[in-house]
């Protein structure tokens, strides 16, 4: 084994964290593997729960696992190097971490993380859905819907790449034609304000399904709403029964994806490319590649010239957090 010293990275999200311990990367060469796990976030009551099975899980494999610095992406906003998780009651405090396990523990939003791993991604982890014209620098975006929806960006500057990160999930949503407007005033009706996340996520597919399902009368798709894992559900019937209201919610949730893509791509004009991630996009990819998407990407009257030289691609390896907090680990670990 390697001497270099251990790093450990996390994409830590409602639903799943995945942990990795690694070597510290070389410049320009991804991070060294030695072990890897998945785990479901709400078996633990803590993260330091989950963390502690990980470490114990490395060590019984004869790893030594006593990492010289650490990085998490968590699921919410981070201030302080303190973050409370959106969608677990998880509260996390990289200070205290640091202190157990020896070593400086960064915390950040998990589209930061996502942000950073874009670096290591070879173009086997890429598909395109728009070439555009694309630019070396600039500006590059990440969104991806999943449990939750994330956003971040990343500026060329003289010394690298520099990410800004926000929760640009939360925006308010915006109606495209007659039947979103429906669509938002059901929504509205039950949840005051409504934001994009409460519609382009997991739980969003839920939400249009069920919209639909009220709008039609019910019906026998009504039994998909209790599923154990009802988007899942949802989604593999819209997949595997063309013409049933889920697909139909389908096809409303990649055009609601392709609308909010292409307000981000206006927003900040990213030239080096925008990004697909999150859990969702590599499930439904034929359904990105098959038009609606890159239509309501570009459908933005006289500025659609804009959006069509914006190169788009949907990340296709359930890794890049967990890529991008291990390089800003080995920052962590330098002092960055």
């Amino acid at each position: 084994m390697s001497a270099r010293p251990q790093r450990i990275g996390g994409d830590i999200g409602g639903t799943k964290t995945l942990l990795a311990l690694a070597e510290a990367a070389t410049p320009g060469a991804p991070p060294g593997m030695l072990f890897q796990r998945r785990y479901a976030s709400r078996e633990f009551a803590c993260f330091e729960d989950c963390l502690a099975r990980f470490l114990a899980d490395a060590r019984a494999t004869g790893l030594p696992a006593a990492p010289a610095a650490a990085c998490f992406g968590v699921a919410g906003p981070v201030e302080g190097n303190r973050a409370q998780l959106t969608y677990l009651p998880w509260f996390m405090d990289g200070a205290a971490l640091g202190a157990s396990l020896g070593g400086p523990v960064r915390l950040v939003n998990d589209f930061a993380a996502a942000a950073a791993g874009l670096a290591s991604l070879g173009a086997d982890a890429l598909t395109c859905l728009q070439p555009g014209q694309p630019t070396a620098d600039g500006v590059r975006v990440v969104v991806g819907a999943g449990t939750g929806l994330g956003v971040a960006a990343l500026v060329s500057r003289a010394e690298g790449w520099q990410t800004l990160s926000g929760e640009g999930g939360h925006v308010g949503f915006a109606p495209r034609n007659p039947l979103q407007a429906e669509l938002w005033r059901w929504m509205y009706d039950q949840n005051v304000r409504v934001t994009t996340e409460h519609l382009l996520s997991g739980p969003g597919l839920v939400a249009i399904h069920r919209f639909l399902l009220a709008r039609s009368g019910g019906g026998p798709e009504q039994a998909l709403q209790a599923a154990a894992d009802t988007a899942a559900a949802v989604g593999r019937h819209a997949l595997e029964t063309p013409g049933s209201l889920a697909d139909q919610a389908l096809d409303i949730f990649v055009d609601i994806y392709g609308a909010f893509a292409g307000d981000l791509a206006l927003t900040f004009l990213p030239r080096a490319g925008l990004y697909l991630a999150g859990g969702i996009a590599g499930r439904i990819l034929p359904r990105l590649q098959a038009g609606r998407f890159q239509a309501a990407f570009n459908n933005q009257d006289g500025h659609r010239r804009l959006t069509r030289d914006i190169p788009v691609h949907v990340v296709t390896t359930p890794d890049l957090g967990l890529l991008g907090a291990l390089a800003l680990a080995d920052e962590a670990a330098r002092g960055g």
